[in-house]
């Protein structure tokens, strides 16, 4: 019999920069309910990427002197490393600039535009740049940005905009139909009052003023613009065809069951995308579920507000699975979490380090100690195992309605307050009384089973959630049990436990922990990866003299300079114009790598890089007062 299908995709992470643990949570989230749909026995398709295009990414590519696609190839393997240090379980990563995606894409945008969906016009309002979005008069907040509070450019360009109003009724009328489609429900209605019902203003889906994206097919002026370019990838990743050639995969896969998304950007993904799907013809996406944000105190996590924690980061202080556990406890079905170090570590004392993990080791050292490390099934049953086998059913109920509704919050509850339960039970049971009476012997094995038994489930219950400490904790009790099993009572016949039990979550001194943080003083864990020694010697850099430098004619962050390294003439084009009057570097002797690959940066050859140092908008050319040609070993 095949299985169920479960399709489960992420917004992609936009390659502009490294991701906090608030960008990461998503991913988190994600896996988790990944693994839980597999342990129920669907055959599912968990799908993330990266969104690899748009001006922002071209500006910082301009700024580092590469292209954007070296810059997006860095950042995806990035995000990639932290994902699979996250045990993040995927199984389709795609890429913006995968060249699949990028057909699929093109194909899209012209058969919209034969079919009328599609039409040239020009836009004149507001764009946020970072937030790529473009806004009117009237959605400005105090002038501002309305998602992120920065500052707003008055923007005119020729555009093609997508005919938004064309299909308004058909949405409202969706929403009606299918009061699920968006959870929570306080999403929907924000989407309804604040965007729907106001009516729909056409949509631009194109761009003239930068080149990084996908070019229109029929017009080179313009490239496809974030809504239709990252959107796809939900069908595109499944190898969808505008002109009906279907792969298998998107047969099977599609529609998607589950689309996880932050908070901020429902409105892309419950108008613009369902819009989309309906001009193309093909079913809407079954649920969006609208997740909230992790705060740092009182206020999201925003680099310009300098409050950004990396995940990495916090697996050096506290390990992966701890981190996994906290974000997915913490951070409620419909309402903003909170992130503090305090918070981290009351969490990982109280919950995992008191609560599960002594448990655990209690027990097991209490079958070894009193039964060699074995017991068997249980032959009798008393009123506090009877209590503790329906606590354990009903805890696995519970865990499987708040998992099916995405409450994991909710559902890592549960299983706590059955560890709680199981701990009480020793209490109540005394285990070192009754190894103290022969005639108790069969009792105690039975104590020591159940207990064996609640942690057994409960640990299958939480691999969703800690899956490198859940198979440890497995691996202890070398259990054979499934999750399909969880249901049957006493399903092992013996449990054979190892000798020693590893500590997997130690307490932590907290003021010692604090400390150790407060002391970091390079928080900011490296942003790209790691090279070795070998790789670094490959760079080249000479002292060299600036000889002219001028502004870019059409990018004004750009500065083309012609610098003499002794050997002949380089010309680079860096991205720092903003700081730098082009006079300024003539007659410096400043530091260049030579053996860069040549790009072209907005038509203009660039052949090394000038070294500089960045604290926070100060920036300096690096300098040194050796001869020119100077190598810098």
């Amino acid at each position: 019999m095949s299985k169920e299908k479960f399709y489960l995709a992420t917004a992609i992470a936009y390659t502009s920069g490294k991701p906090h643990i608030g960008n990461v949570y998503e991913t988190i989230l994600a896996d988790a309910i990944a693994r839980y749909k597999r342990n129920r026995g669907f055959d599912v398709l968990f799908q993330t990427g990266t969104d690899e295009h748009g001006q922002k990414i071209e500006e910082k590519a301009m700024e580092q002197g590469i292209s954007p696609k070296a810059f997006t190839d860095i950042q995806a393997g990035v995000i990639r490393d932290i994902y699979d240090q996250f045990n993040i379980s995927y199984d389709q990563f795609v890429r913006t600039t995968d060249e699949q995606h990028v057909l699929s894409v093109q194909k899209i945008f012209q058969k919209l535009y034969d079919q009328e969906d599609i039409y040239k016009g020009v836009y004149e309002g507001w764009y946020c740049v970072p937030d790529e979005s473009f806004f009117t008069d009237a959605q400005l907040v105090d002038g501002k940005c309305p998602d992120c509070g920065r500052d707003v450019e008055k923007t005119k360009e020729e555009t093609y905009f997508f005919n938004l109003a064309k299909y308004q009724d058909r949405l409202e009328q969706y929403y009606a139909d299918y009061p699920d489609f968006i959870v929570p429900t306080s999403r929907k209605n924000e989407m309804l009052n604040n965007f729907i019902k106001p009516g729909l203003l056409d949509l631009s889906v194109s761009r003239s003023s930068f080149k990084w994206g996908i070019d229109v097919p029929f017009d080179k002026d313009h490239v496809i613009y974030v809504w239709i370019d990252a959107l796809s990838n939900y069908i595109t990743g499944l190898v969808y065809d505008a002109d009906g050639n279907h792969s298998e995969q998107f047969k099977k896969y599609w529609p998607a069951d589950l689309i996880l998304i932050g908070k901020d950007i429902v409105r892309f993904h419950t108008i613009y995308w369902p819009i989309l799907l309906m001009a193309l013809g093909l079913e809407q996406t079954k649920q969006m579920f609208g997740h909230p944000w992790l705060l740092i105190g009182d206020g999201k996590m925003s680099k310009s507000k300098g409050n950004t924690i990396y995940p990495d980061q916090l697996a050096s202080y506290f390990g992966v699975d701890a981190v996994r556990f906290y974000v997915l406890k913490e951070i409620p079905y419909a309402h903003d979490g909170t992130l503090t170090y305090d918070l981290m570590i009351d969490q990982i004392n109280t919950n995992l380090a008191n609560v599960y993990g002594n448990l655990v080791n209690r027990t097991i050292s209490m079958t070894n100690q009193y039964k060699g490390g074995h017991v068997t099934r249980p032959t009798n049953t008393n009123d506090l195992d009877s209590a503790l086998k329906q606590d354990t059913l009903d805890a696995i109920s519970k865990y499987e309605a708040k998992f099916d509704e995405y409450k994991v919050a909710d559902a890592i509850s549960v299983v706590i307050e059955l560890l709680r339960k199981a701990n009480k039970y020793i209490d109540e049971t005394t285990p070192w009384i009754l190894a103290k009476d022969e005639a108790q012997s069969d009792r105690l094995n039975d104590v020591l089973y159940n207990l064996l038994e609640v942690i057994n489930k409960a640990t299958i219950m939480l691999e969703p959630i800690i899956p490198s400490s859940a198979q440890k904790y497995l691996d202890m009790l070398k259990s054979t049990m499934v999750y399909e099993e969880l249901n049957i009572e006493n399903v092992n016949t013996e449990y054979n436990v190892v000798e020693e039990t590893e500590i997997i979550f130690s307490r932590i001194d907290h003021a010692k922990k604090i400390e150790e943080i407060e002391a970091d003083t390079n928080p900011q864990i490296n942003t790209l990866p790691l090279i070795d020694f070998d790789h670094f010697k490959q760079v080249e850099m000479v002292v060299g003299q600036v000889v002219s430098s001028r502004k870019h004619p059409d990018a004004k962050k750009l500065l083309i300079s012609e610098v003499d390294v002794k050997t002949g003439i380089v010309q680079v084009v860096s991205g720092i114009a903003d700081w730098q009057d082009p006079s300024e570097p003539v007659g410096k002797k400043v530091i260049v790598v030579t053996n860069l690959q040549p790009v072209k940066l907005r038509g203009v050859e660039s052949a090394g890089m000038l070294l500089v140092a960045k604290n926070g908008k100060v920036m300096e050319l690096l300098s040194s007062d050796l001869p020119v040609g100077s190598s810098i070993e």
